[in-house]
């Protein structure tokens, strides 16, 4: 099995985009998630914030975001998006966060999975940023990936972890 590498860097440590030009398309798709730490002031005014149903404009940032992560993430590749699937929902001590994505290209589509999960976190922050500065933002991961070379993963779960 040959020795893995960072991929994103030249022959002189540069910084460079990977060249996929060889790679065949495949159907690809990646899930990711986070969790928004609430106060329980913050939760009990959820329903009632001034600035609009939090868990919807959340949502519809995530994704927006998903599809405009190659202007965000300087290596990241442009990719035709065929489907973002971003759920925003009530949990225990906050709202947690996951998204869906799905493409046919060279290349995969973690990144814009974790851009929605990401972005669509810190709208919750904003709209409640006013009742609670301390909000936090954990556990930004990507939970799966299906297709391209490296095949699928799927990450462990820690004990107890939902």
């Amino acid at each position: 099995m040959p020795k893995k590498k960072l991929s994103h860097y030249d022959k002189k440590g540069r910084a460079a985009m990977v060249d996929v030009s060889a790679k065949r398309a495949t159907v690809r798709t990646a899930e990711a998630s986070a969790k928004v730490m609430l106060s329980p002031e913050v939760l009990r005014a959820l329903p009632n914030n001034p600035k609009g149903d939090v868990f919807e404009t959340a949502r519809l940032a995530g994704i927006m975001a998903a599809k405009h992560t190659s202007e965000l993430i300087p290596l990241c590749h442009p990719l035709p998006i065929w489907h973002i699937a971003v759920t925003v929902e009530l949990c225990e001590n906050g709202v947690a966060v996951g998204s869906k994505v799905t493409t046919e290209s060279v290349t995969g589509v973690e990144m814009e999975a974790l851009v929605a999960v990401s972005v669509a976190a810190l709208t919750v922050y904003d709209m409640c940023k006013a009742l609670d500065k301390g909000i936090e933002i954990r556990h930004i991961v990507l939970d799966s990936k299906t297709g391209g070379k490296s095949g699928s993963y799927l990450r462990k779960r820690l004990p107890g972890e939902q």
